[in-house]
């Protein structure tokens, strides 16, 4: 499955989009396509997962997130189950994130993640917009810990509310951590 979106940057690139285009008169904009995850996509994929303050902000990682055998174990066990979508997240210049769903206790989630560097400029929120827009399947369940508010924000903006919380240990920060649970029902 391939889709195809463009977005404005946001964040840091609203300012060198309205510098460029003070000067220019063009808009700059960044298309971003939804694709196989690639084999070649894993390497960045491990650092990412790896990035303390990602592993900060997602919690819900793995104990030892820079446990390569474990990564490549988890990597090969979704790209092997048919019923896990795993996408890769392409700005045409490589991968910046994966978005995708799986099954948990009988209810679809979502899920995505962003190459740290690229944080605040909207393609959480434009990948997932997306990947809701061919993946139909409703209702929809997301997770997210409690303080990372930027996820939430991407979730509330394509349509989540939220319908619960839990506490739970995440093993990647090694502490009982509060998860919002949220749901698309469109």
């Amino acid at each position: 499955m391939s889709a195809l979106l463009t977005v404005q940057p946001r964040g840091h690139s609203r300012a060198i989009s309205a510098a460029l285009y003070a000067l220019t008169g063009t808009v700059i904009r960044v298309t971003l396509v939804l694709r196989s995850l690639d084999d070649a996509d894993l390497d960045d994929l491990f650092e990412w997962e790896k990035d303390p303050r990602a592993v900060e902000m997602a919690a819900f990682t793995r104990a030892d997130p820079s446990d390569r055998a474990a990564f490549d174990a988890h990597y090969e066990r979704i790209r092997n189950d048919p019923t896990c979508t795993l996408l890769a997240i392409d700005d045409g210049d490589g991968l910046v994130g994966t978005v995708g769903s799986f099954t948990r206790y009988d209810d679809r989630e979502v899920t995505y993640w962003i190459a740290p560097a690229r944080w605040g400029e909207g393609l959480a929120t434009a990948a997932l917009n997306a990947f809701l827009g061919v993946k139909t399947t409703r209702p929809l369940l997301a997770r997210v810990a409690e303080h990372n508010v930027g996820s939430a924000t991407v979730l509330v903006r394509a349509g989540f509310v939220q319908i619960g919380s839990a506490t739970s240990y995440a093993e990647g920060v090694g502490r009982e951590v509060v998860e919002h649970i949220y749901r698309l029902a469109r």
